[in-house]
């Protein structure tokens, strides 16, 4: 007897039940790279078995195919060919080890059908579709040519076709209460049909319907990768806890796990690498064809494949915060319809039904030729735009969020491709937003150092400012004990009011010392040099009276001045906004490299707004990126708000762009990609009108054949679609770079970061018989 140590079924089967080697005999047949085809003597009388092992197989994590053909009595299998080494041996042994698996009669007997209900609903009926309109235009080539075929023939098969565009347009009468373009094109082939002239609306018929199903094969490709996203949710996942690896439902993982990847699973979170180097295929995620390699203290994604080799992963984010949540969530409710372009398109194409209807009815009568009146009903100006557009953006937003880069909507990317001018948050945005506490100052004798840092981590322990978590982290470094607050207070902009041990305690900015009227003559006395130096302060009272000051300084993110640089290439100027002090904020923006005219030191929030208005108000379209409580009202007056993932839920919700990776060249990117998608855009739209009108030109002047206005019609429609592809392939220039990050250094972080979310799990100490016992994935060789 043997059991399957590691598999991926949705009932687990394939783990939990002992099995017999001898119990189904089978035979490797064919083997390639990719596929393998086996004979099992079962298949051929035993249909139960047939459809659990279809089930069974079809849900390996790396398979991608699975068929069975009964009268041959074999089972196809497709999996990712990029795998091999201990990989390929993991996927070969959960194969044959599902042939045994599937001769329990006690597991349910799926039928192919109910096995796959996804792929079935997905699936396309091109008979349907494309059936009847290439009927009808092999029929119609046929007659031109001599066959002798009745028209009535002929004609039935035309406007049998036709059907869809005939109930389109009586779907948008009843419901819409106005003529499309579905009614035109109805009416031309109905005008054909009727004149004998079947060759013209079947290849009609046959560029309508084939640019229908084109655009709905790309919305069943995004939603078949949205699905494939998904497919490790649901399933289990082996975490260390307590010193153990145990297996666990993903939905059960929480922030802070360490989850164990063998070859050949997925990856069920976004983390840091705690332990291990592994081969990692990214495909899914982000369309990259080449396997990444990814050691210790460098960042995964959830929904990517381990290739090769064992990692230990440090939970960041789980479900459906990981980025692959993300891209699912996005393209399942994005306004991808919300650009000012598409509406002005769906606005002319709806109001030009009637005045094309006049002018072709017009053009009829006066020149007497019927043809001359049906060629003008075909041509169109908005619906190429309508429907290349939503393309255009959903291709734009997905690529986006691929390279971690949330885009909302349509209109966010309409604005970002238009903006001028852009306004930062210093702390967190332009700084690392990791500040460190460099020294502490006291000022009353009563209080020694270590309890000024104690009280104050106190008072700001759970706010999630830069600032705030540095105090906090440096009390937890230095084994500081916190304490409790009472009726605390936090004022935006200013601080925290709280009472700790008995002290009312006020923590926060010098404006907030000057509200409370606490005297600060005493300390510029005794430390001059405070205000000479780049360090940043924060003010520590405690009833009435300044009882020290903690000093923290705030690198500058390391990518901070490329991306100043390149947003000033490109044309876009940078501002700086900060609670900070002049002398700070001055140095700040000299490194960067932006302009002392374009700083604003001491910025409370209500001056952020009043700035962000300012320059909207001069006629500046204008970004905001901030990532804190106070950035929010700002964020929300801005023509695009831009965070980042780990900012405030308020900072984050309001923005339009929201930057999942913790790199603001990420900024710069979603630059890119937003010009690129609007230049496109601009790019379809010339491709449908110029076309058109000068189409429409010549039919009202001169004779236009309607075969050619069908194809000038419907082939540009079809072709600025095509167009609209595009953005998958990105903007080009130099993309994000994976971060690297030192794991003790990160691990202290967390702890005192996030501490709801303690990583207290630690690794397994694994004896001689453990380590023998946990060779998984072996294949075995049966029959």
């Amino acid at each position: 007897m043997t059991t399957i140590a590691r598999s991926r079924s949705p009932q687990s089967e394939i783990s939990a039940r002992p099995i017999t080697t001898e119990t189904v005999h089978y035979q490797v047949v064919h083997w390639i790279r990719g596929r393998f085809r086996i004979r099992i003597p079962r298949l051929g009388f035993d249909a139960e078995y047939g459809a659990r092992l279809l089930y069974i197989v079809g849900s390996l994590p790396a398979v991608t195919t699975a068929r069975i053909n009964p009268p041959a009595r074999s089972l196809v299998v497709e999996y990712n060919p990029k795998l091999f080494g201990e990989a390929l041996a993991t996927i070969q042994g959960q194969i044959f080890e599902s042939i045994q698996v599937a001769a329990n009669p006690d597991l349910p007997a799926l039928s192919p059908e109910k096995a796959t209900p996804a792929a079935e609903a997905h699936q396309i009926n091109y008979w349907e579709r494309l059936g009847l309109p290439a009927l009808g235009l092999a029929l119609s080539v046929a007659s031109l040519m001599g066959v002798p075929i009745p028209s009535y023939v002929i004609a039935s098969v035309v406007i049998a076709g036709a059907m869809p565009v005939f109930q389109r347009a009586w779907e948008a009468i009843q419901e819409e209460k106005q003529l499309t373009i579905d009614f035109l094109d109805g009416l031309a082939i109905a005008l054909h049909a009727m004149q004998g002239n079947y060759f013209a609306p079947s290849f009609m018929l046959g560029l309508i319907e084939g640019g229908e199903v084109i655009r709905d094969l790309t919305a069943r490709g995004s939603e078949r990768a949205n699905l494939d996203l998904l497919d490790c949710l649901g399933k289990t996942a082996f975490v260390e806890r307590d010193g153990v690896e145990v297996e666990v439902e993903v939905k059960d993982i929480v922030q802070g796990d360490r989850v164990v990847v063998y070859p050949g699973d997925q990856i069920p979170v976004d983390g840091i690498i705690l332990r291990g180097t592994g081969l990692i295929d990214q495909c899914k995620l982000t369309g990259e064809s080449v396997p990444v390699t990814r050691s210790e203290g460098m960042e995964v994604f959830a929904s990517t494949l381990l290739v090769d080799g064992q990692l230990v992963i440090l939970a960041e984010r789980v479900g459906n915060n990981t980025r692959a949540g993300v891209i699912v969530g996005l393209m399942q409710s994005a306004p991808v319809h919300d650009t000012r372009i598409e509406n002005y398109a769906a606005v002319v194409a709806n109001q030009m039904v009637v005045p094309t209807l006049v002018i072709g009815t017009g053009v009829g009568l006066l020149s007497g030729d019927l043809n001359r009146a049906i060629a003008l009903l075909t041509l169109d100006l908005g619906t190429g735009i309508r429907v290349s557009v939503p393309t255009t953006i959903l291709s734009a937003l997905t690529y986006a969020a691929q390279h971690g880069v949330l885009i909302r909507s349509g209109r966010a990317i309409e604005k970002l491709a238009q903006i001028d001018t852009i306004v930062f948050d210093k702390t967190g945005t332009l700084t690392q937003g990791h500040a460190g506490v460099t020294d502490i100052k006291v000022m009353d004798p009563h209080f020694s150092a270590d309890d000024i840092l104690s009280m104050a981590a106190s008072a700001e322990q759970g706010l999630t400012h830069p600032v705030a978590e540095a105090i906090v982290r440096h009390a937890r470094e230095t084994n500081q004990p916190l304490f409790d607050c009472e009726d605390w207070e936090y004022r935006v902009g200013l601080g925290v009011a709280t009472k700790v041990r008995g002290v009312d305690l006020r923590v926060g900015s010098r404006r907030m010392m000057e509200q409370e009227n606490i005297c600060l003559i005493d300390l510029n006395e005794r430390f001059p040099d405070l205000d000479s130096g780049r360090a940043s302060i924060v003010y520590v009272a405690g009833d009435g009276r300044l009882i020290g000051v903690i000093l923290y300084s705030d690198p500058i993110r390391n990518e901070s001045p490329e991306v100043i640089r390149e947003l000033k290439g490109a044309g876009i100027t940078p501002h700086m906004l900060t609670g900070d002090i002049g002398r700070v904020a001055r140095a700040v923006a000299k490194d960067l490299g932006i302009a002392p005219d374009n700083i604003y030191a001491e910025a409370f929030p209500e001056k952020k707004v009043e700035v962000v208005r300012a320059l909207h108000d001069s006629g500046k379209v204008v970004a905001f990126c901030g990532d804190g409580i106070n950035d929010s009202a700002a964020l929300a007056y801005a023509d695009v708000s831009i965070s980042f993932a780990g900012a405030t839920d308020i900072a984050r919700e309001t923005a339009d762009v929201v930057l999942m990776e913790d790199d603001l060249r990420g900024l710069t990117l979603a630059i890119r990609i937003a010009k690129q998608a609007m230049e496109i855009v601009w790019q379809n739209t010339a491709i449908v009108a110029i076309p058109n009108i000068g189409a429409l030109l010549s039919g009202v002047f001169f004779a236009l054949d309607p075969i050619l206005a069908v194809v000038i019609n419907n082939g540009t429609a079809i072709l600025a679609e095509l167009n609209g592809l595009r953005p998958l392939a990105g903007p080009g220039g130099p993309l994000p770079l994976p971060p690297v990050k030192d794991t003790q250094e990160f691990l202290a972080e967390w702890e005192a970061t996030h501490p709801k979310y303690p990583v207290q799990h630690l690794p397994p100490k694994v004896t001689g018989s453990q380590a023998e016992s946990s060779q998984l994935g072996q294949p075995i060789h049966g029959g």
